[in-house]
């Protein structure tokens, strides 16, 4: 395996989202966590959402591929993205209320270094309400597209 990776491009594609008003909370929206910061929110009551992202640093650790970047969490081996559900306050602010964290496969980081990653996932949990905690397979269906999108 090379020391050295290419970045990756990352793409989640959300589908069947929960609605405007769920869990108590009404004007509800979602969005990726790049640090301690949400951003580019969308509307809980889209047809789809798209968030794409680069990962820059995908290196080998230990053996084994590696990836970091603003919008990268975790430890090495447990890597994940957060998204974020929030309710716009009066004042304009989404306040969140809940977080998804959709796990990184370290198997197909290696695979998709120069490639983009795709995560494509259902947004609404079998009771309704916004999708949330630790999101893998097959919950979540992550595969590589050979040329960057």
């Amino acid at each position: 395996m090379p020391e050295e990776y290419r970045g990756v491009h990352i793409q989640i594609r959300g589908r069947d989202l929960p609605g405007r008003d769920c869990c108590d909370h009404a004007a509800v929206v979602v969005g990726v966590q790049r640090g301690r910061e949400v951003v580019d929110l969308r509307s809980a009551d889209a047809d789809e959402i798209v968030w794409a992202f680069d990962a820059t640093d995908v290196t080998a650790r230990d053996g084994a591929p590696d990836v970091r970047g603003p919008f990268v969490h975790g430890r090495p081996g447990g890597r994940f993205l957060y998204l974020s559900w929030g309710s716009v306050a009066p004042g304009g602010h989404p306040e969140m209320f809940r977080r998804a964290k959709l796990m990184l496969d370290p198997a197909l980081l290696a695979a998709a270094a120069g490639a983009t990653l795709v995560g494509e996932v259902g947004l609404t949990m079998a009771n309704g309400t916004p999708l949330c905690a630790a999101v893998r397979p097959p919950v979540i269906t992550w595969t590589v597209r050979p040329d960057p999108l």
